[in-house]
């Protein structure tokens, strides 16, 4: 059954995104990011810029074969594609629960302190849990100003 866990109170999903990727590809993980186009990219700008000495290799799903087996970050609107076959993680930074997560082994949720973005963190959490999964939360963090 997959591993779910939510990482909540984030301040920024992107960022946080990246410092999450960057530690997946150095523990050797095969990640699927899924999220809406727009969120891709300004993730893809991000990843070639957040760390002046570190580079984070990934790509879209629509590269050519030779660059996505390469890869070991796909980022992608769908895991309905041939590019997440071999992915083992799956990263969402949409609103929906992806189709399909439970082929993988672990998902990762990131959550944001916006309403909106919590309310929906929320939803999906319902989902999972109603389908026979257990949520965990990982790495919470307080706001600041709350104990």
């Amino acid at each position: 059954m997959t591993r779910i866990e939510f990482h909540t109170h984030v301040p920024d999903k992107l960022a946080y995104s990246c410092r999450l990727l960057r530690k997946a590809y150095l523990s050797g993980a095969r990640v699927a990011v899924i999220a809406e186009p727009e969120s891709l990219a300004a993730l893809d700008k991000l990843l070639w810029k957040f760390s002046p000495t570190e580079f984070v290799p990934h790509c879209r799903a629509g590269a050519d074969a030779a660059s996505l087996a390469a890869s070991p970050i796909v980022l992608t609107r769908s895991l309905a594609v041939p590019a997440c076959a071999d992915r083992q993680v799956v990263l969402n930074l949409g609103q929906d629960a992806p189709a399909g997560f439970e082929s993988f082994e672990r998902l990762i949720e990131v959550v944001t302190l916006d309403e909106d973005d919590a309310a929906a963190g929320r939803s999906r959490w319902k989902h999972y849990a109603a389908s026979g999964h257990a949520p965990q939360l990982r790495n919470r963090t307080q706001p600041k100003g709350r104990a």
